[in-house]
């Protein structure tokens, strides 16, 4: 079944604030919560579908990115384990829980927490943004990139535990290990738990005894790593490619963030790019437009083609070569777009005496008078070709 629109899901516009956002995906998350609708798959997958919805617009970039191109944005949609992944209820539950008043739990609805099933918490080290600057060539064939990050990285001393030698960790004793802590509160339905991160233990359920001295206990220390990053062809001004597991290291051998490289292109002084189509504006002499010939162009694979000039071309008149343009971003559409060649023909503001002499003898010539009502003009071309 086709994805529904992430807008339609949460029952708002388009230019809703973060807020309206907010509420109405609570209004939802309530409205469908498993705990008022057991063993009802289809209240279930609402839930999530909602859920999903809310990780994307909540999130500005990704926000922008589905904006931008929908479900076909190049990375996708649910790095964190959605969009139809094989998320489950502890995902949503460890997510988005504060949005009811409990980091770990989804308070107000007790039972349902990814750490009250005894599944500690587990850090995740910070994202990472690049930016990356592409010229068309390197677009049309896809780069690898290496970049010299600052960053977490794993500490050498404790190999990230946190702890130094010979010393351990023990059971937090605020929550006995559970990495939660829970509260009975009144709410308008009546008399709820609702679960929140360890204070003590920030949801891990132990404690280090004696603290690493080169890490202080986190496990990550700041270092510089060369990574490489491999950019896919057809990308384009604007897009980010996420790089998982590339950013900062997780403290206490946690998960590793990403990497988010941020697309920027360099203007050509050849092509002009329109979607996969490569543009390049050919300037012909006279005697080529009227008479016919050869030329040769270049194409954004650095080599150069022959095309065929039928006598009598006028400026405006397009060419189009098949395939020699941008490859779709791989996994978002197949094939190649076009070469497509805009001609114009040069007149040149100066003649001597002999081309003065020579063009003379064609003035009263009724086959050099072109009959513009009947034909449109270069400027109507141009027009209807980029509209």
């Amino acid at each position: 079944m086709a994805k529904r629109d992430y807008y339609e899901v949460l029952g708002i516009g388009k230019g809703a604030s973060e807020e309206e956002i907010k509420k109405a995906y609570r209004k939802i998350a309530i409205k469908y919560h498993p705990d008022r609708n057991p063993g009802n798959k289809q209240a279930e997958e609402k839930f999530k579908e909602a859920a999903e919805a809310y990780e994307v617009l909540h999130d500005p970039q990704k926000r922008q990115q589905y904006d931008q191109f929908g479900f076909d944005a190049p990375g996708g949609f649910g790095s964190s384990g959605f969009g139809g992944q094989g998320f489950d209820m502890d995902d949503i539950f460890s997510m988005f829980g504060d949005i009811f008043g409990g980091h770990s739990g989804f308070g107000g609805f007790g039972g349902f927490s990814g750490s009250g099933r005894g599944q500690h918490a587990q850090y995740r080290g910070a994202d990472l943004r690049l930016k990356v600057r592409l010229s068309l060539q390197e677009i049309a064939t896809g780069v690898t990139k290496k970049f010299k990050v600052r960053k977490d990285i794993t500490c050498s001393h404790c190999h990230g535990s946190g702890a130094e030698a010979g010393s351990g960790s023990e059971t937090c004793p605020t929550c006995g290990g559970r990495g939660v802590v829970v509260k009975t509160v009144r709410t308008m339905l009546g008399m709820m738990q609702t679960q929140t991160e360890c204070p003590t233990c920030h949801g891990e359920g132990t404690v280090i005894k004696n603290k690493c001295h080169a890490c202080n206990g986190t496990g990550v220390v700041k270092g510089e790593e060369v990574v490489e990053i491999q950019i896919p062809a057809g990308v384009a001004d604007g897009m980010v490619v996420n790089v998982p597991g590339k950013g900062n290291t997780g403290p206490h051998n946690g998960i590793n963030g990403n990497i988010q490289v941020y697309i920027e292109e360099e203007e050509n002084d050849t092509f002009v790019r329109d979607g996969q189509d490569v543009i390049y504006n050919l300037l012909l002499d006279f005697p080529t437009a009227a008479l016919g010939g050869e030329v040769e162009i270049p194409t954004i694979e650095g080599t150069k083609v022959k095309i065929k000039i039928e006598p009598g071309t006028q400026p405006g008149k397009t060419l189009r070569l098949r395939g020699k343009g941008l490859p779709a971003v791989q996994g978002y559409g197949s094939g190649k777009g076009d070469l497509v060649v805009n001609i114009s023909v040069y007149i040149p503001k100066t003649l001597i005496r002999e081309e003065r002499e020579a063009i003379e003898k064609f003035r009263e010539s009724e086959n050099f008078k072109g009959d513009l009502s009947t034909k449109k003009s270069i400027f109507d071309k141009f027009k209807n070709y980029f509209s």
